[in-house]
């Protein structure tokens, strides 16, 4: 049978307290992917033959965030959650199948919870089944009704009678339809009640009238059902994330330090034997190798790093790293820098858009950005390849074997021929073929005495201030 899901990700989120209009409450993140990314990413593995997104407040940055998975309908008037499943007609109305309807601000739900609701509802027969919780206290929560063991309605807690209240099952807020039956049964509900909004959950008790079957499914995991709505519960459906994808990490072969202190996004992967010191943030599309030492302290996001590598205190993002590196403390690469087996990079340097070959060195303070370096390089303390001229950005080809004296500047676009020696000091703006000496610099002439003479003219003119 045909399956279809229908996110709902319009509301405002106005609990949020954010100013900007531009920004939906399912694209605020969680270790840098947005809410409804999540709920997107449990879903699929189940197979869907079409997914709808339900955008509308800061619809435009959800629909970024969706369009490549989902097909984007818009909600232009917030008139409540059975509205919003009202916009996918033009999508879905009609077709056979079971379809299910749940949030963008649920980011804990699972790719295995969703596929037992599906087998709970197709098990049961039933053409309506709803998610629920098992709660000691259901203080607030929708109340399950039921009849017979079949749904009938749901209750809101300010409608419950004092024998409703003691019922604890509760609304979870996800449900799977009959497609057809939930179409047709849309073109039915009113916006009778107190907000003058269309409810979905008023669906169900048309259902149980119609005289089709609608049952539940309790969810294992209470956790799973939880919405966001404020960036208090976001920080609370963060770090259960944080030990979801920490805790599979470890039981895969990565040793995680203090998982308490280290914050990793779903997308990363990183290979057995790696350890992972306090303090990391590994972001966006990283792929970390085995038998890797990062951190502490480390940022990485779009990274890819080899086997072997230790990368303590530094910054890395857009890099390629081979094997057998050691990288840090205090380095940040970024856009496309690519560094090659046993490089070592220390101190206090900066990377930009470079080539940095095998085995070469670059051991503390320096910039080299928009340039290929060759291998066994050695870039001494203080290199600076100036690549900017206030306008434009200019790229320089350093070859293999080129010792780059401390303090040079080269001033780019120049070439460097292999195994040229660059003079400590010099600036560099012609190019240098290979197996060369360069020397930029002026002659040195010493004033004898004239140091104190320097000093005392300091004197006077402080103390004639």
């Amino acid at each position: 049978m045909d399956k279809y899901a229908i996110i709902l990700a319009a509301g405002k989120g106005s609990r949020m307290k954010s100013k900007r209009d531009d920004i939906s409450k399912v694209s605020f993140p969680i270790l840098g992917q947005p809410l409804v990314k999540y709920v997107i990413n449990a879903l699929k593995p189940i197979g869907f033959k079409e997914m709808v997104a339900v955008v509308g407040f800061g619809g435009k940055t959800s629909e970024q965030i969706v369009k490549d998975e989902c097909k984007v309908v818009w909600q232009n008037e917030q008139k409540g959650s059975g509205h919003a499943v009202m916009m996918a007609n033009g999508e879905l109305e009609g077709k056979e199948g079971e379809t299910i309807v749940c949030c963008g601000d649920t980011p804990l739900l699972t790719t295995a919870t969703l596929s037992f609701l599906f087998e709970c509802h197709e098990k049961e027969h039933n053409s309506l089944t709803v998610m629920t919780s098992i709660l000691e206290d259901p203080f607030g929560y929708g109340r399950i009704y039921k009849e017979n063991g079949c749904v009938t309605k749901i209750i809101e807690q300010k409608d419950c009678s004092e024998e409703e209240k003691k019922i604890n099952e509760v609304n979870a807020g996800v449900y799977v339809f009959d497609n057809k039956e939930l179409f047709e049964a849309l073109k039915h509900i009113t916006t009778n009640n107190a907000a003058g909004e269309y409810y979905l959950t008023d669906v169900i008790s048309l259902f149980a009238k119609k005289g089709l079957k609608v049952g539940s499914y309790a969810v294992k995991d209470v956790d799973e059902t939880l919405g966001v709505n404020d960036r208090y519960q976001l920080s609370v459906a963060a770090k259960i994330l944080q030990r979801r994808i920490n805790k599979a990490l470890m039981v895969s072969g990565v040793s995680i330090e203090d998982p308490e202190n280290t914050y990793i996004a779903p997308s990363v992967k990183i290979g057995a034997d790696s350890i992972i010191k306090p303090g990391c943030y590994i972001m966006g599309d990283t792929t970390i190798g085995e038998e890797n030492v990062i951190g502490p302290n480390t940022y990485l996001e779009n990274v890819v790093i080899g086997d072997l590598n230790e990368i303590v205190y530094s910054h890395l993002a857009d890099t390629k790293v081979g094997n057998k590196t050691t990288l840090g403390p205090y380095l940040r690469t970024r856009k496309n820098v690519v560094i090659a087996d046993e490089a070592h990079i220390g101190n206090f340097n900066e990377l930009k858009n470079v080539n940095f070959g095998d085995g070469s060195k670059c051991a503390h303070l320096s910039y080299l950005g928009d340039a290929n370096i060759g291998a066994h390089v050695n870039v001494g303390c203080g290199t600076i390849i100036a690549n900017y001229d206030g306008v434009n950005k200019f790229h320089s080809d350093i070859g293999d074997n080129v010792f780059l004296g401390s303090g040079s500047t080269i001033i780019s676009p120049i070439k460097v021929g292999d195994g040229a020696f660059i003079a400590a000091g010099s600036t560099i703006n012609e190019d240098i073929p290979s197996g060369d000496m360069a020397i930029a610099r002026s002659r040195q002439t010493n004033k004898p005495g004239y140091a104190k003479v320097l000093h005392e003219k300091a004197l006077s003119k402080k103390n004639n201030k």
